[in-house]
């Protein structure tokens, strides 16, 4: 199944420019692969932060919540 895909256009430090030109040949990959897959690490790495920090977010409130009742069942 094929991905369909769309042109766009940015900007890019030079010197990052040229180190992905290197990464790109010295893998013999193509640029726009390895940034789809930066993008791609990019958006699933905060999307995990993002449900670990509501998952803490509920924890701590659970605590508060229920601090005795946690401390009761500890004993």
């Amino acid at each position: 199944m094929n991905k369909s895909r769309e042109k766009f256009a940015t900007q890019i430090d030079s010197a990052l420019l040229a180190d992905l030109r290197n990464l790109a040949k010295a893998e013999g990959r193509q640029i726009q692969t390895l940034v789809e897959e930066a993008i791609g690490n990019l958006i699933e790495t905060r999307k995990t932060s993002d449900r670990k920090a509501r998952i803490l977010a509920l924890h701590e409130e659970s605590m508060a919540q229920y601090d005795d009742v946690y401390r009761k069942l500890a004993e």
